[in-house]
């Protein structure tokens, strides 16, 4: 099964684009009306960690399990062909799977997977599955579950 979320990269740069513009407009209008003129400073800060936040959250995801191996891939939406300074990749066989989570926060959502190395060690990687719709994220999970079931019965049998 294959699935991304590439459809939602131009709702994030048009939302950045908006937060800049917005930040900008606030910090030039309060100046000009000398409305908050001491806490001018505090509504940009606001602005630019609204904006900090939504770059933490922002991210591509893919999810791939149609051969013998799995690839699940995060990076980030904006400015990945220049600088892709924030992906994950991570392509294991599938009787490398252990288990796997979905942890939900409030704002953010991450898809924690157990991978048994062929030494015998447990690693966990997390991926960023925020901007995944959640009909998506339930093909992933069953995906996965099945994965996992077929591991359990190999090793019980």
């Amino acid at each position: 099964m294959r699935t991304d979320n590439r459809k939602v990269k131009n709702t994030v740069i048009s939302i950045y684009l908006v937060l800049i513009v917005l930040a900008i407009l606030i910090v030039v209008v309060f100046k000009y009306l000398e409305i908050f003129v001491d806490s001018s400073l505090f509504v940009f800060s606001g602005l630019f960690l609204l904006l900090v936040i939504f770059h933490f959250i922002a991210g591509y995801f893919e999810y791939d399990s149609d051969a013998y191996k799995v690839m699940i891939l995060n990076k980030g939406l904006v400015l990945t062909v220049y600088l892709n300074y924030r992906q994950n990749q991570l392509e294991f066989a599938r009787n490398q799977l252990v288990n796997y989570k979905v942890e939900n926060f409030i704002i953010y959502k991450s898809l924690v997977v157990l991978i048994k190395n062929y030494e015998g060690d447990i690693k966990k990687e997390r991926f960023n599955v925020t901007l995944l719709k959640q009909k998506k994220l339930k093909f992933v999970k069953q995906s996965l579950n099945k994965i996992v079931k077929e591991n359990r019965k190999r090793k019980q049998g």
